[in-house]
């Protein structure tokens, strides 16, 4: 359901143009936390990342939005078709469902546990919704595509909850951990895992060599950077920068937790912002608009 970031739009335009110094600490030279932020919300939506604050410091990962609807009747009952290029967008759903649709040909209900890959390439339209009755939760994720795809075809892929491989408490969403490989093609080299641990359970992720870009968000309950001097505490609704380093981190749920960790090799490219969009140039820009716009007008027919 990747039309949860065009919820409150007019939050989103204020978002991408000013950063979150409200929220955003960092930390003593002993802890790996960079910057740490606990992001904006609108509802039942979280903004905890954007391409103009914590979005420059990891790109490709530009843009994070954490949703939980509380079991709350119809808070984003639906959306229309809505455009998007220049980025791949991930949806991952960790409890209840949504609906989907998208100019591809696809439609549908993803229940917990599934995801939505939706690489607009040069130019998608998409909507859906919440599904069934009850609490939805989970994280919709934006990355930058690189040039060689950003005016690409679009690609829109749509996994069970039985189909996403996992090794021990960590489902590959992208890329590679353990034995568990995802069947998207990420388009640069990136990791984004899903992790769940019981209260006292433990968990390490080592980065593989490149992956300087590390961060992590904690959807449920709390966990503590564990292998260091400092034990940092990251709290449920908290995004966590670390500082570059290919050394191994480990986990510790101090309650019931769940968690998302991305890695990535940098993305050196400029990031340059349309309204649903992120392109590396003003001119990849312009001819992914005219392209959506094209789209719109045989949609119209």
């Amino acid at each position: 359901m990747s039309n949860l970031e065009s919820h409150n739009k007019q939050s989103h335009d204020k978002t991408a143009t000013r950063p979150l110094t409200a929220t955003v600490t960092t930390q003593s030279p002993v802890s790996r936390i960079a910057r740490r932020t606990s992001g904006q919300s609108h509802g039942p939506i979280t903004r905890l990342m954007s391409p103009s604050d914590f979005g420059h410091l990891l790109k490709p990962f530009v843009f994070l939005d954490l949703f939980d609807t509380q079991g709350k009747p119809n808070p984003f009952a639906g959306f229309g078709l809505h455009p998007h290029s220049g980025i791949a967008t991930l949806t991952y759903v960790v409890e209840g469902s949504v609906r989907y649709e998208d100019t591809n040909g696809a439609t549908g209900l993803l229940p917990a546990g599934g995801l939505e890959w939706m690489r607009a390439g040069g130019g998608v339209w998409h909507g859906g919704g919440t599904g069934e009755p009850g609490r939805t939760r989970g994280f919709q994720l934006w990355i930058a595509l690189p040039p060689e795809l950003e005016l690409g075809p679009s690609e829109s892929v749509y996994l069970s909850p039985d189909v996403i491989p996992h090794d021990g408490p960590a489902r590959a969403l992208l890329g590679n951990y353990g034995t568990a490989a995802s069947s998207i093609k990420a388009p640069s080299p990136m990791n984004y895992l899903a992790v769940r641990l019981k209260a006292g359970e433990r968990w390490s992720y080592q980065p593989p060599t490149g992956h300087s870009v590390l961060w992590t968000a904690v959807g449920m309950g709390s966990v503590v950077v564990a292998n260091q001097p400092q034990q940092d505490e990251l709290r449920q609704g908290e995004l966590v920068a670390f500082k570059p380093s290919n050394s191994r981190m480990e986990f510790e749920a101090q309650s019931d937790a769940e968690f998302v960790v991305g890695s990535a090799v940098p993305h050196n490219y400029d990031l340059v912002l349309g309204s649903h969009s992120v392109h590396t140039s003003t001119e990849a820009l312009r001819e992914a608009e005219a392209r959506i716009s094209a789209i719109q007008t045989r949609l119209r027919s």
